[in-house]
């Protein structure tokens, strides 16, 4: 019978690049900066939940359901409560973008006529500010190629 040496748990190549990869986006959620998006991106997620109410258009239900319910889905993906692996934060911070996109074109699509100045200028508004949060978020959080030399990655 032969036998093998048990290698460490502890240094296991996949480990060792599972905590890398865990460590990087923690340094990356700390900054000053990450901290601020994701606050602002919270506020702006509940004040688009909350617009139809705030800005007088819930009587166009169908534009006051799409921005409740696209407002708390931007808020919980931009809050990083589920993307706390560098990859996934990434990849959701894309996802905010779509739905901020949805927001700015929703007053038009959304079923019966809905298009007033003040939905039009409400979504905008926000899904402007949204993008914008959700862009910062994926530049912050988008994965850094080690081999191409890229030094955009955070300091530590």
């Amino acid at each position: 019978m032969a036998t093998h040496p048990r290698s460490d748990m502890e240094t296991h190549p996949d480990i060792l690049a599972m905590r890398s990869r865990h460590e990087m986006a923690e340094r990356v959620a700390s900054t000053p900066r990450a901290q601020a998006v994701e606050a602002m991106a919270l506020v702006t997620g509940l004040y688009l939940a909350a617009s139809p109410w705030i800005a007088g258009f819930n009587g166009f239900s169908t534009l006051a359901v799409n921005n409740l319910i696209v407002g708390i889905a931007y808020a919980v993906i931009m809050s990083g409560g589920f993307g706390r692996a560098y990859e996934r934060s990434h990849s959701m911070a894309w996802a905010a973008c779509a739905l901020s996109v949805w927001t700015i074109f929703a007053p038009w699509v959304v079923a019966g006529d809905v298009s007033t100045t003040r939905t039009i200028v409400n979504n905008i508004i926000v899904g402007v500010i949204a993008l914008l949060l959700a862009l910062m978020a994926a530049a912050a959080a988008r994965p850094v190629d080690r081999s191409s030399g890229d030094h955009a990655s955070p300091p530590r």
